[in-house]
This record gives structure tokens, sequence and C-alpha cells, in this order.
């Protein structure tokens, strides 16, 4: 395993653990590597000492974990207002997963009443809706969003 410091250009820095440099890379080229924080898809390496996880064990067991470098104090209160969005999103809106795109058109020609919404969709799929003037918003959830709101 290869662990990268990485900082997207909204200036969030996190972690990211790859396979290899051919893997981050090849990552990087799909636009798979997002800032966790704010879902920038233009990410780029920050200058470390490598560090690598040689163990095979390890490997198999976290081949793919998700991991974020904790907030700095300056970032400390962005973070806990975009959690407070995040999770005021989740609370009032309904999470239709795959069908988002189905559901965003059944909305837009009067097929079913209009509600708040979220899920997911492709690239290509949400540039569709948006030619159709559908509106859309790409939004990443911390996962402490979908925790319980108490």
């Amino acid at each position: 395993m290869k662990v990268l410091d990485l900082q997207c250009a909204m200036g969030h820095t996190f972690e990211g653990w790859f396979a290899s440099e051919d893997d981050f890379v090849s990552q990087l080229a799909r636009s798979l590597v997002q800032c966790p924080l704010c879902g920038d898809a233009d990410v780029h390496k920050k200058l470390s000492a490598p560090r690598l996880n040689l163990s095979t064990s390890r490997q198999e067991k976290h081949a793919e974990i998700e991991v974020v470098a904790a907030p700095s104090a300056q970032e400390k209160p962005i973070a806990a207002a975009w959690l407070e969005l995040a999770r005021r999103i989740v609370a009032n809106s309904d999470d239709v997963g795959e069908r988002f795109a189905e559901e965003a058109r059944k909305m837009h020609y009067g097929e079913i009443e209009e509600r708040a919404i979220r899920g997911k969709t492709t690239l290509d799929e949400a540039h569709a809706l948006l030619d159709e003037g559908i509106d859309v918003l790409p939004m990443v959830l911390p996962p402490g969003a979908k925790e319980t709101l108490q």
C-alpha cells in the first residue's frame, strides 16, 4: 500500500491509500480521487515522505479504506458547518439511491409530486439532467451526516 498526502484545489488536505503510484495516477485520471470534504476532483499530491505498508495480510484486509486527515484548527469551523449542512440535507430529503435521475425527471415533468431528493447518478446522466433544465447539485456527504441526527 502507498499512502499519499493529497490536497484539493480548495486547500483541503487528506490522505489517500493506493496499491501503487500507477493505481493513484489511474484513479486520478478517471476522477475517482475526490476531496472527502468538498468533493473536488482537482486533487494533487503534496510533498511528503513516502510511507509504504508492505504487509500482505494488511493489504488484503484493508485494500479499500477511506482515510481523511483531521481538519486543522482553521478548518474545524468549516468542517463543522459542512457537517451541519449535510445533516440538514439528509434530514430533509428522500434518498432515492440509484433512481435519482429517473425520480428527478418524473418530478420535472409533473409525473410525481415535487420533493427534495438525493441519490446517485453518473456524471453523464447529471449533465443530461442539466441539459433538460433539471437543476442538480453534486454533493459528497461526509459519513457523519448519515449518522443519528441527535
